[in-house]
């Protein structure tokens, strides 16, 4: 038998519709099972769908399952500040001052913020160097040269990224990837902005690629850039609060404010709301 949801299509990281990166967002979810949340994440096409669950921790506001067109995923930064946004939208309230979010790594907080919302940067599941092989494969598959690559790191918080931080913006924005030379990596490139060349509305330009899911590159990634501004903050390579340009060569216009308080990274942007209505499963 068939049942309705409340359901909300939003724009993540983006003060105005289709410049973010979209998320499908299905609320009071606990009645579908595995195999329909795979099916309906599979049917919208979406970089990332979440399902909206009764909390299981008592810490927990809420619970949200995570799926890209073919798999779950423990944690994603642009489908946690998207779901929060939905679930305050909707009539949700916190238990204290920060929401409390139940995923797949565990509890993730997030922060009302001047930009919208920002999520608490979770650990790092695997950090250091990228073993040769890997840095080969990546090399390869977005056509560097070696010397093109200043430095190269593990950046994986649940979601698998690798990072490779180029010169500058110009090389980020030219690249062509070749997604089957990249197939089963999650790479992520990031290059400084030059204040007299690029301007001063961001200081680094960052893409990232998922090759074999259903979009092969992604238009504004909280992961990704949770799990950069650990690195580059770690290293010095950054200041403690910045904010990354995403998307620009897909048509969109991603801003993420990354800041540093204390021994804390958060991350955060603007979401807003494309679509409001039910769907029917």
């Amino acid at each position: 038998m068939a049942h309705r949801f409340d359901f909300k299509q939003l724009d993540v990281f983006s003060e105005v519709p289709l410049k973010g990166n979209p998320l499908a967002v299905v609320l009071g979810g606990d009645g579908l099972g595995d195999e329909q949340m795979i099916a309906f994440a599979n049917w919208t096409n979406l970089s990332e769908t979440t399902f909206l669950l009764e909390p299981r921790h008592p810490e927990a506001d809420y619970r949200v399952r995570i799926f890209t067109t073919s798999t779950e995923l423990p944690f994603a930064g642009h489908p946690t500040l998207g779901s929060c946004h939905a679930w305050l939208e909707a009539g949700g309230v916190p238990k204290g001052q920060e929401i409390v979010q139940e995923c797949g790594v565990g509890l993730v907080r997030i922060r009302r913020s001047e930009h919208g919302l920002s999520f608490l940067a979770p650990p790092l599941i695997k950090s250091g160097p990228l073993e040769a092989d890997v840095l080969e494969r990546a090399r390869n598959g977005l056509g560097l040269a070696a010397e093109a690559i200043v430095e190269a790191q593990w950046v994986d918080n649940g979601a698998g990224w690798l990072a490779l931080m180029l010169r500058d913006r110009q090389q980020v924005l030219n690249l062509k990837p070749d997604y089957h030379q990249l197939l089963d990596l999650a790479v992520g490139v990031v290059a400084p902005w030059d204040p007299v060349v690029d301007g001063v509305d961001a200081q680094f330009e960052v893409r990232g690629f998922i090759a074999g899911d259903g979009m092969p590159e992604d238009p504004a990634t909280g992961s990704l850039n949770a799990g950069l501004a650990q690195w580059m903050l770690a290293k010095g390579l950054a200041p403690s609060s910045y904010v990354v340009s995403q998307g620009l060569t897909m048509g969109r216009a991603g801003r993420i404010h990354v800041e540093q308080v204390g021994e804390e990274v958060w991350i955060g942007g603007a979401v807003v709301t494309c679509i409001d209505g039910s769907l029917t499963l």
